[in-house]
């Protein structure tokens, strides 16, 4: 049948049923209405995966005089793992001191370079594995222990609650803890500080001023065991009240998705500024339902790009293609510490290099090595998809 009788047809009907052919043409219109509305407002299917603007590149000299900065490591080595500065201020935050008991040479060299005064107000160890805690401990020098807890004096140290570990890296761990405890450091674990007993607070504010917080999460799993090392992570939410904003910048060790889904119903988590990736970028971790949330702006992932340490399905090696196309829904942000060239033979480089994100009156960013988002890598447009 013909375009043009189809036409004809329709007029016939439309003279023969007025009413109704008036009350389509109402339907239709407002259906249009509505379809417009929802593109201009980019609500419903029209809403884009991600308009989260870039974030303004800035310089090292920038990050010596900021009013806050968060400091993701590279850690000396091919092996992947997680270390993070908090500065405000004079107040220092370490959050874990990953990857080997070598690294913690490459940790005091970067730290001192902010901390003068040798003080670490807060120290927190998110979990009992080696790429979180082996530089705590360090090796033996002929100046002694090289590790971060030999190496500085430690106001108040968080630890995890649990843990199932019984190797020698968490033994010794455990004794540079001793160590720290006997030269005045308080010592509580994160189910000490949620619950505020012996003396632990939920939360330590980095100023006189409480504009900046160090907010200890509640975690099912400091209640409750579980075989799976990294869901006894301790997790920690930064908050910095500035003029215009609140800004938040979530940490969650190596929480896994059990954990995260936790995370999400027994804390009132707000949208988030930076994400610390969740277990470097894994496939297991960094779920939909904590990033529906959270609703990261930045995303900083400390791994090295690409390597068979843990994997050998170049989908799961870090950062998993399963995280990136969670991640991708909500921004393009994304920033990788490590690039691992040849892991058998120990060959690795900077991605981004040391990661630094600080507030100038905005939040800003600096790399070590470079600024390049994750997607636009050359690694990236060779060995994974975006989905965003």
């Amino acid at each position: 049948m013909s375009r043009k009788n189809n036409v004809k047809k329709a007029a016939r009907a439309a003279r023969k049923y007025p009413k109704i052919a008036a009350a389509l043409i109402i339907i239709l219109l407002i259906a249009a209405a509505v379809i417009a509305v929802m593109y201009f407002l980019k609500i419903g299917p029209f809403k884009p995966a991600a308009e989260v603007p870039p974030v303004l590149s800035g310089s090292e000299a920038e990050v010596a005089e900021a009013e806050l900065s968060v400091h993701f490591l590279e850690l000396g080595n091919k092996y992947t793992g997680d270390c993070t500065l908090i500065k405000y201020g004079d107040t220092e935050v370490l959050i874990d001191a990953g990857s080997r008991t070598n690294s913690a040479a490459t940790i005091k060299k970067y730290v001192d370079k902010y901390c003068t005064d040798g003080v670490l107000e807060y120290v927190i160890a998110t979990h009992a594995h080696q790429d979180h805690i082996a530089g705590f401990v360090g090796n033996t020098s002929d100046d002694g222990r090289t590790g971060i807890l030999y190496q500085y004096s430690v106001g108040t140290l968080i630890q995890f609650s649990q843990t199932n570990a019984t190797t020698q890296i968490y033994k010794n761990y455990v004794a540079a803890v001793e160590h720290a405890e006997q030269n005045g450091t308080e010592v509580y674990t994160a189910k000490q500080c949620w619950y505020e007993t012996d003396g632990a607070l939920k939360t330590y504010y980095l100023d006189e001023e409480r504009k900046v917080s160090l907010n200890i999460l509640y975690n099912y799993y400091y209640d409750n065991p579980t075989s799976d090392e990294n869901d006894y992570s301790v997790c920690v939410l930064l908050s910095h009240v500035t003029e215009e904003k609140t800004y938040n910048y979530l940490f969650t060790g190596d929480l896994e998705e059990k954990g995260e889904s936790y995370l999400v119903d027994n804390n009132n988590l707000p949208e988030v500024d930076l994400f610390k990736g969740g277990h470097h970028g894994s496939y297991t971790a960094t779920t939909e339902k904590l990033l529906k949330v959270i609703k990261p702006k930045n995303i900083a992932v400390c791994c090295c790009c690409g390597t068979t340490e843990y994997s050998s399905n170049p989908e799961n090696t870090f950062p998993a293609q399963a995280f990136i196309d969670r991640v991708a829904k909500y921004t393009e942000n994304i920033y990788c510490t490590t690039l691992m060239l040849d892991f058998k033979a120990g060959e690795y480089k900077s991605m981004n290099g040391n990661i630094v994100f600080y507030f100038d009156g905005s939040l800003k960013l600096y790399c070590s090595a470079n600024n390049i988002k994750l997607k636009d890598t050359e690694w990236f447009k060779a060995n994974r998809k975006w989905n965003g």
